[in-house]
């Protein structure tokens, strides 16, 4: 389980009267947004001179993230040939783990906190990054920043020859560089392209891979609450983090013109990566106390007697309890369904950031 969100600020009472309103039917939250409503944010790209790649985003509520992604050179024979192969699997490129460094800083953090630890590997699973204070739960803010980030990044091109044991030498044109990641010409030039083996031959089109992407949900009662702000996450049952990646194949218009040789149209595909549970700060809050059990108001002495004991466990209608965690398994399956069903949030999140201009 993940790290715990920021501790609650909110009195029994602020917490109890959330919840009530986010288990509604469809549930009222802070800000008025609906159930899968992002908040607004601002993204821009390539501001850094020194990076490959860079981006930052900005949210509504004053949280900001910037990504910075430096390239640097490896010597590996061993890498050099199966890339050049396809590896084993024909067509699977070979990737190390041990040759991406990631940093996260959050002012007010020390280095070696849990939750800088526990961002830098999901975002590995799925570079520097410099955080404002969190307003809420970094996760989605990172997730979000990371994948413009290496979606902007360019890699000069090679003008030794990579077959010789010497140093690399490259073309200081950026205008030749190479993307990362291909945007929407199927026949961008990119290290992170393949064929799809199961395309018929006259129709063998690249598959266009994406940076993964990470969504925050909250689960409150049945409601799913995706990019919950940091009071919802204060009272949320559960706290979901599921990465996704998507793929586009382009593939032939129905009524292809002769005219053109460059229409095609994409189909995404999502794919589901991992799902986190993060240990919600709800669970940590104080215990909400009744008006039956509160000495501070006059009632029979023999009532407040009976009503005083411990409730540890017993919930009261309209008194906030510390939340246990856990969900149904159906609930779970709703959850996927929203986010990698066809227009379900998933795609709208890739839509929205493939809409971002990266130069």
């Amino acid at each position: 389980m993940a790290p715990a969100a920021q501790p609650s600020l909110l009195s029994p009472a602020e917490l109890s009267y959330l919840h009530t309103s986010l288990s509604l039917s469809p549930p009222i939250r802070p800000d008025g947004r609906t159930p899968t409503q992002y908040r607004p944010l601002r993204a821009e790209t390539n501001f850094l001179p020194g990076a490959n790649g860079n981006a930052r985003v900005c949210l509504a509520d004053g949280g900001e993230a910037i990504v910075g992604i430096k390239a640097e050179v490896e010597k590996s024979e061993d890498g050099q040939r199966q890339w050049a192969e396809g590896g084993e699997e024909g067509g699977a490129v070979r990737t190390d783990g041990g040759w991406v460094e990631i940093s996260v800083e959050i002012p007010g953090y020390r280095d070696d906190d849990g939750l800088g630890v526990f961002l830098g590997s999901v975002l590995r699973e799925a570079l520097i990054l410099l955080l404002s204070p969190p307003t809420t739960y970094p996760l989605p803010l990172l997730s979000l920043t990371t994948h413009l980030a290496l979606l902007s990044t360019r890699l000069p091109a090679l003008t030794s020859d990579s077959s010789a044991n010497e140093d690399p030498f490259f073309n200081d044109d950026w205008d030749a560089s190479t993307w990362l990641y291909p945007r929407s010409n199927p026949t961008t030039p990119s290290i992170l392209t393949k064929s799809d083996p199961e395309a018929p031959q006259q129709h063998h089109h690249p598959i266009s891979l994406r940076p993964p992407i990470t969504i925050l949900t909250a689960l409150i009662a049945s409601n799913i609450l995706f990019d919950p702000s940091r009071e919802e996450i204060a009272v949320a049952d559960t706290l979901l983090a599921i990465s996704i990646a998507a793929s586009t194949t382009p593939s032939p218009p129905s009524n292809p013109s002769p005219s053109s040789s460059s229409s095609f149209s994409t189909k995404p595909t999502l794919h589901l990566l991992s799902i986190r549970t993060i240990d919600p700060p709800s669970r940590l809050t104080p215990l909400g106390v009744p008006d039956s059990a509160n000495s501070a108001i006059p009632h029979p002495s023999s009532t407040f007697a009976a009503s005083s004991g411990d409730r540890s466990g017993e919930e009261v209608h309209g008194v906030w309890t510390p939340r246990r965690g856990g969900m149904p398994r159906a609930l779970l399956k709703r959850v996927l369904e929203m986010v990698l069903g066809r227009g379900g949030v998933g795609e709208e999140v890739v839509a929205g950031l493939e809409g971002v201009d990266v130069g």
